[in-house]
């Protein structure tokens, strides 16, 4: 089963492709790692943004997609971009989206830490959060 790990960076989604078979971890290639709304306050541009996500979770059979869900108050609270973004993943049909907040990732990680450094992945550094996402949220399903 493949994961997507998605952080949301303003008006932009950071994708990490990761699945879990036999206690390995593997990280799938992605044609497109980064996508931009350009157009936030036109509905068509919404629906083009939501169907370009479908069709990559398509072609990658993705079964699951998680957010890191961001703070609606205080210091580092999302915008309301970020919010129609997460909206429109979440409205996706026939896709398991579930969203995953910091302290949660955390714990889980401490509980399953990370069995190369980061930097080792062959990752982009932009991806360490979407990569976080899908590794919490595939050691929690198999722990």
């Amino acid at each position: 089963m493949i994961t997507c790990g998605i952080e949301i960076k303003g008006s932009e989604v950071i994708l990490c492709l990761l699945s879990k078979q036999d206690g390995l971890f593997q990280i799938a290639d992605c044609r497109q790692i980064r996508h931009a709304l350009t157009q936030p306050n036109s509905a068509d541009s919404m629906r083009k943004f939501q169907f370009m996500l479908k069709k990559l979770f398509e072609d990658y059979k993705v079964e699951r997609v998680v957010i890191r869900e961001r703070p609606t108050k205080g210091k580092f609270a999302g915008g309301a971009v970020g919010f129609k973004i997460e909206a429109a993943i979440q409205l996706i049909s026939e896709l398991d989206v579930d969203l995953i907040n910091n302290a949660t990732m955390k714990e889980i990680i401490k509980q399953n830490p990370l069995p190369i450094p980061f930097s080792a992945t062959g990752l982009k550094a932009f991806q360490e959060g979407a990569f976080m996402v899908a590794y919490a949220a595939l050691s929690e399903a198999n722990s």
